[in-house]
């Protein structure tokens, strides 16, 4: 399904050209849950956005090919490349409020991809899709999260809309751009939860960019370890996890406090904050 072959990131803007992605690989079939990891600055973050067609700064030199289904998202008319973002690529920030527009309601936010990428649906159908996908991200009350200015939500309940409007038109993958970082521990476990449960259910492939090899490792099958634009270290997640070859992601995995390295958090506690 994805394809991202030599990728190279180059910011030309400067005295001296910056690399911030070198020669990176990733590959990615249908319903794959796959971890991107490393510090701030490691280049996870850009990946992402050149994936998700969101890099169109016209002083960074992009080279290298996305393929997804065989199109080249890198060198694609815009028009083909608009029509995949937010239908068959989705996308989630960091900080929703950033995402979320505070003088809109809920509800007309959530159906914007629908009214892009579905014309065919009223107004309406439009509203029972949208109050579907907040009640699917496990959202208490929909319609009064509905009819809700972001300002009204807890931040768990932001990152929940901006999943249900990523997730709204069914993309075959859905990227995470650091979705948990601004939640505390107990809210961070729910939304794990409720993407794995997404994943399993409609097969969508999750590409989960994270600074926090704990969490990647409670959703993942592959991870995937950045440091300085450079992947240091990839395969299965339990393999790298307990068996790291690289002196970079054994100081990612040693900076994990011991309680969580120990697996003390119990499983059953993720789904405690749903709805928060």
């Amino acid at each position: 399904m994805l394809d991202v072959i030599d990728l190279n990131l180059v910011f030309s803007d400067h005295l001296i050209p910056e690399t911030v992605v070198h020669h990176l690989n990733l590959h990615m079939d249908e319903g794959d849950l796959v971890g991107l990891v490393g510090e701030s600055g490691s280049g996870k973050s850009m990946t992402a956005l050149a994936i998700a067609g969101l890099l169109s700064r016209h002083d960074m030199k992009k080279t290298g090919q996305i393929l997804f289904r065989g199109t080249d998202l890198l060198t694609c008319p815009r028009k083909q490349l608009r029509a995949l973002q937010g239908d068959e690529i989705g996308i989630v920030f960091q900080e929703p409020l950033t995402s979320l527009n505070p003088v809109y309601r809920i509800g007309w936010q959530v159906e914007e991809s629908l009214r892009i990428h579905r014309p065919q649906m009223n107004a309406a159908q439009r509203r029972e899709r949208a109050l579907q996908m907040l009640e699917a991200v496990e959202l208490s009350d929909p319609e009064r999260i509905y009819a809700s200015y972001p300002h009204q939500l807890s931040g768990g309940q932001r990152q929940r809309v901006m999943i249900a409007s990523a997730m709204i038109c069914s993309p075959s993958l859905l990227i995470a751009d650091e979705p948990t970082t601004a939640l505390d521990v107990t809210v961070q476990l729910s939304i794990i939860k409720l993407l794995s449960r997404l994943n399993r259910e409609n097969r969508t492939a999750i590409l989960f960019i994270s600074h926090d090899l704990s969490l990647v490792k409670r959703l993942c099958m592959r991870v995937v370890v950045m440091k300085d634009g450079r992947v240091v270290e990839e395969g299965d997640t339990k393999q790298v996890y307990e068996h790291p070859k690289d002196a970079y992601t054994r100081r990612l995995i040693a900076s994990i406090p011991k309680i969580e390295r120990k697996g003390s958090i119990p499983e059953g506690k993720e789904g405690a904050a749903c709805g928060r």
